[in-house]
């Protein structure tokens, strides 16, 4: 059984009151994940953060991404982890409804249908979803996730899946039926982020091309058909063929929409230090608070990257 640690407000009544000491530990006989509250806040948006498994180091970007958020003063984060890939998931089994929005840092193996079922009726009741980077990629034969997504790749996906999802300067969004690869990644480099869609609520006042520090960039990904009519792509990049690229402007941000909830999706962000540039932190709260209510009141922040320089926090 792991450990559920006591959030810090209830850390600070604890020792208040002197009943307990402030290290002491709960353990919850019903799941076997670890969780992690933040500050208890009862008028921020409470974020859930799913992390545990998959290829990425999310331990490196766990932490950044719950910091990104907290930044704001306006996220209460609980940081919920999986158990290990060696470990069954059968007791999973968040409280969904205890949340705004969940935000995915995940790629790891499948959750219990009850766990499928209750995260879709989050969902599709109002509930906001946020895929950070690998968890774009997560959950190929979960038919129905697939609808959440507007690009997807890798985990045995292929030209089955649907067709080549990518922007043109000149024609906008285009599907390309065609074989080959679903998934293609360059190595490190910077890239200039291109908004395409400037009046959306998570855009609206950021750069129309933004620098992004160096991180990987995801290419010949592929959407479902019927997806497409819940979808909007916010931004892409253009992906070089000098870093193993597609020669193809490349979707990096991304709504979907699924019943009355909204998802969001930010293809980039690989570990902590490009979760840091601010080419990836903007996007992310503020797609993060458009999930959770429809709505954006964070501001552009004065080292929004220009299309020549790009900005890492410390």
């Amino acid at each position: 059984m792991k450990r559920r640690h006591i959030s810090r407000f209830l850390r600070q009544l604890v020792f208040f009151l002197g009943l307990l000491p402030v290290s002491v530990l709960i353990q919850n006989p019903l799941f076997s994940q670890e969780i992690t509250s933040g500050k208890a806040d009862l008028s921020a948006i409470n974020v859930l953060l799913i992390d545990g498994q998959g290829t990425h180091n999310w331990r490196e970007s766990t932490p950044v991404l719950e910091r990104d958020l907290e930044e704001t003063g306006l996220f209460d984060v609980t940081v919920l982890t999986t158990p290990p890939e060696w470990e069954e998931l059968t007791d999973f089994l968040p409280n969904f409804s205890d949340f705004d929005v969940v935000v995915l840092n995940y790629c790891g193996a499948e959750w219990p249908p009850q766990a499928q079922k209750a995260f879709l009726e989050f969902i599709a009741g109002g509930g906001g979803l946020v895929l950070v980077h690998s968890a774009n990629l997560a959950f190929p034969d979960w038919a129905e996730f697939q609808k959440l997504l507007c690009v997807s790749g890798w985990n045995g996906r292929d030209d089955s899946y649907g067709p080549y999802r990518y922007w043109d300067p000149e024609q906008g969004g285009v599907h390309l039926a065609k074989g080959g690869p679903t998934g293609t990644q360059s190595g490190q480099h910077e890239y200039v982020i291109h908004s395409t869609a400037p009046n959306h609520p998570i855009m609206r006042g950021i750069s129309p091309k933004m620098l992004h520090s160096p991180d990987e960039l995801y290419a010949n990904l592929r959407g479902i058909p019927q997806n497409a009519p819940n979808v909007t792509i916010l931004a892409t990049a253009f992906s070089d063929p000098e870093h193993k690229g597609s020669g193809r402007h490349e979707i990096q941000l991304a709504t979907v929409t699924y019943g009355k909830g909204r998802v969001f999706q930010i293809l980039y962000g690989n570990a902590g230090k490009q979760c840091r540039s601010v080419a990836f932190i903007v996007p992310f709260i503020r797609g993060t608070q458009w999930a959770a209510t429809g709505n954006v009141t964070i501001p552009i922040p004065e080292d929004i990257p220009t299309e020549d320089k790009s900005y890492v926090r410390p």
